[in-house]
């Protein structure tokens, strides 16, 4: 089953502020979420019903929604900020 991935707003706009390089590589990642939503090395989030992955120094934080096989990518940041 393949899951649909979906991108807040805000999440967009926090993406387009990386550079390009990296912005790449992050992107990869998170299409790579529709086949697997639960890859090596994720983790769910403690007091907030979220997961995350680690891409370098960056960090995606999604929810996984398995009743509508969606995957909802919240934030996108660098590692100290993107948990606030």
């Amino acid at each position: 089953m393949r899951y649909t991935v979906d991108i807040l707003r805000s999440a967009q706009k926090q993406l387009s502020k990386i550079h390009l390089q990296d912005r790449d590589r992050i992107v990869g990642a998170i299409h790579a979420l529709g086949d697997n939503p639960r890859p090596a090395g994720c983790k769910k989030l403690s007091g907030r019903p979220a997961w995350r992955i680690r891409i370098g120094t960056y960090r995606v934080l999604y929810e996984i929604h398995d009743d509508r096989l969606l995957v909802l990518v919240v934030a996108v940041g660098l590692r100290g900020s993107v948990y606030r």
